[in-house]
């Protein structure tokens, strides 16, 4: 798996971040990431993502998942840097919010 790229990172923390003052902003990208990440699930597309986070809760969601995104035990190893750079977008998200 390739790493995020400090740029995809950016993008990513920047439309999550904005998503959480206003769930209608979140797009594609940054749904693609939060599905993924620990402690959130699909619901089944985006709308249904933004449906269920519509009354405000996504950032009290994303500080409360905050110890299942830490990928402390990818040290070395091919995948390594893949999950680590999830792990810097999830921080970076988390220091904006």
């Amino acid at each position: 798996m390739e790493p995020l790229t400090v740029k995809q990172q950016q993008l990513i923390s920047k439309n999550v971040i904005a998503a959480c003052k206003d769930i209608r902003k979140l797009n594609g990208t940054g749904y693609r990431f939060m599905y993924l990440a620990g402690g959130f699930i699909a619901h089944y597309n985006l709308a249904g993502f933004k449906a269920e986070y519509s009354d405000g809760t996504l950032s009290q969601d994303i500080k409360a998942c905050a110890h299942m995104n830490r990928y402390d035990n990818f040290r070395t190893g091919a995948d390594a840097a893949y999950y680590h750079s999830k792990r810097d977008t999830y921080n970076a998200i988390l220091k904006g919010l």
